[in-house]
């Protein structure tokens, strides 16, 4: 522990620190930050922290974030069901919905398979998916079956090594159903990440996406 600083605040920059990205000069920062806030400033900063943490949760159709019951775009009814896009992170979700050109609905990971990562199939929300396409099939089977039927998967992971062998590993999981399974169109530049592509990026990538 470094002595120049107090103990409490210390402890401020290490918590900052074990932000992804953030490093021990970036964490001073926002430490520093912190304290020239007024008292009340400073409570509804942690306040907001602790509402985020205690009111958010996963959605039980598409884990995405939500504070209800289910998301807002698994609860829009406008949405085509039929089609479900699949994206690695809650914050991928936001990204493609700024292009404005997708109406269907969503399933986040939570994560991609990783080796180095120690990030296996079973660590992200595989099985979910599958679950959700296989309640689908047996909706076009059966009337009396609560579930819409999915007719396309959209892999839509990074296009880096992990997020394709992801979305290969998933598209190979996904070949005994009777659904089209694409992926995007590499409008995003390889080793790139969805969460920073522009609307437009976004919007040729979801036109060009290709079956795998």
């Amino acid at each position: 522990m470094n002595d120049a600083f107090p103990a409490a605040v210390e402890q401020l920059i290490s918590q900052f620190a074990r932000l992804p990205g953030v490093g021990r000069k970036s964490a001073q920062r926002l430490a520093f930050y912190i304290l020239s806030l007024s008292d009340g400033e400073a409570e509804a900063f942690g306040q907001a922290v602790l509402d985020a943490k205690r009111q958010t949760g996963l959605c039980p159709v598409c884990l995405n974030l939500t504070d209800g019951q289910r998301c807002r775009i698994c609860r829009d009814e406008r949405r085509d069901a039929a089609t479900v896009c699949v994206v690695s992170e809650p914050r991928d979700v936001a990204a493609i919905e700024r292009a404005r050109e997708y109406r269907g609905v969503y399933h986040v990971l939570h994560g991609v398979i990783s080796p180095a990562g120690n990030k296996s199939p079973d660590d992200i929300r595989i099985r979910e998916l599958l679950e959700r396409v296989r309640a689908g099939e047996s909706a076009s089977e059966d009337a009396a079956v609560d579930a819409a039927p999915i007719t396309e998967v959209i892999l839509a992971t990074n296009p880096d090594t992990e997020g394709d062998t992801t979305a290969l590993y998933i598209a190979r999981l996904l070949k005994p159903f009777s659904v089209r399974v694409t992926r995007l169109a590499y409008g995003i530049p390889i080793g790139g990440h969805v969460e920073f592509a522009d609307a437009a990026t976004l919007s040729r990538s979801l036109e060009g996406r290709r079956e795998i």
